[in-house]
């Protein structure tokens, strides 16, 4: 009885040290291999059951629309921003999206004006040229096509931009310095901006985000919670040329006019009203000290009426008397536009944006026009800017 008892004990603690030779290799396998101890409980804590509402709620998202999102390497030989090669070719890169399944891409103008060969990156690692649609650079927008199966194709939704509000979140993805699908979040920090084109002419109601916007983000989309693209990244305000926290969209109201133009006639079209207005800030205390203006008043000032343009034409008026008041020019009299078609209008941005998304060349537009202490009502038949 006793040699079986011993035999017995034998065996279990044979039984036990071969347990423990087991897991001692187990644990040198593994540090062999990772070198540290097995930890895996830890990394089941980082399973997407552990994330937050809001941080499930942008995992959805990237997960949804990075596959819209394409990476953009352009060469060319004209003047620019890029890295040139020993043969003087320069090489850049900016971002873009999908707008339908026949192959049409946005992206800024200038990311691919002077372009020699454009390369499309997609999500799924498809790789493909594409070629230019159509320029607009009074808005820095273009259109890109690409053959590829309309299966592949994963077309973005468009938000509306006119229904913004400050402080909603706004999210970008792109490829900042080269790093692909990059998303970045902040908020909308302000609407009605107003940014310089590519031209003379300039692009009103341009959305300002917080979310970071880099070298390599222009031309990709900006969105909306929902996944739906309200801006295409154009610009930052930056002495640095990186993310200072004052990044500008251009509005998806615009795009989709002016994408629909490329696509269906290879250009764009916009009125024009035919005058300037050079002000950062439209009525400032010193015009309305000027002026005798209510000190309540928003509106476009006339600072000056094109010759023979359709505002001429129509009976718009150049200031007059003007001198400087601190370092600031003011007028006895000028016209200055306060709504167009019954739109109020809080300064040029607004103005250059209805004439940009709502209207169209040889259409009549009514101005209400404060002048000489009174509301006047001008109309307008709108030019074309070719």
């Amino acid at each position: 009885m006793m040699r079986l008892i011993k035999s017995r004990l034998a065996v279990v603690v044979a039984i036990g040290l071969l347990v423990v030779v087991v897991a001692i290799l187990g644990a040198a396998v593994s540090t062999a291999t990772t070198g540290r101890l097995p930890v895996q409980v830890l990394y089941e804590a980082t399973s997407l059951a552990s994330l937050t509402a809001q941080e499930q709620v942008l995992a959805d998202l990237y997960t949804r629309v990075s596959p819209s999102v394409v990476s953009i390497n352009v060469s060319s030989r004209s003047a620019g921003s890029g890295f040139s090669d020993s043969q003087g070719v320069i090489l850049s890169s900016g971002s873009g999206f999908v707008i339908n399944q026949d192959g049409y891409i946005i992206t800024n103008n200038h990311v691919v004006d002077g372009a020699t060969t454009i390369e499309v990156n997609f999500y799924d690692g498809t790789i493909t040229r594409a070629d230019i649609v159509g320029l607009d650079p009074d808005s820095d927008l273009a259109v890109l096509k690409v053959n590829v199966p309309a299966q592949q194709l994963h077309p973005v939704t468009f938000g509306d931009s006119d229904g913004l509000v400050i402080g909603q979140s706004a999210l970008a993805i792109g490829s900042p310095f080269g790093q692909r699908w990059t998303l970045t979040e902040g908020i909308i920090s302000a609407l009605d901006r107003t940014l310089q084109g590519l031209t003379q002419y300039s692009v009103g109601s341009v959305v300002q985000t917080d979310a970071a916007i880099n070298p390599g983000n222009s031309g990709g989309p900006l969105f909306n919670l929902q996944g739906q693209v309200i801006g295409v990244n154009s610009q930052i305000l930056s002495q640095s040329r990186s993310n200072s926290g004052i990044g500008f969209a251009i509005p998806s109201n615009l795009v989709k006019r002016v994408a629909t133009e490329i696509i269906n006639t290879g250009s764009v079209n916009y009125s024009l009203l035919g005058i300037s207005s050079n002000r950062e800030r439209e009525i400032t205390l010193a015009l309305i000290e000027a002026m005798g203006l209510p000190n309540n008043l928003q509106g476009v000032v006339v600072d000056s009426v094109t010759p023979n343009g359709p505002a001429a034409q129509a009976g718009l008026q150049n200031p007059s008397n003007a001198r400087q008041v601190n370092g600031e020019v003011v007028y006895s009299t000028a016209d200055i536009i306060t709504a167009i078609d019954g739109q109020p209008l809080t300064g040029m941005s607004s103005l250059v944006s209805y004439l940009a998304s709502s209207t169209v060349p040889g259409q009549t537009v009514n101005l209400t026009v404060w002048r000489n202490n009174q509301f006047v009502t001008v109309p307008v038949v709108l030019g074309s800017r070719r």
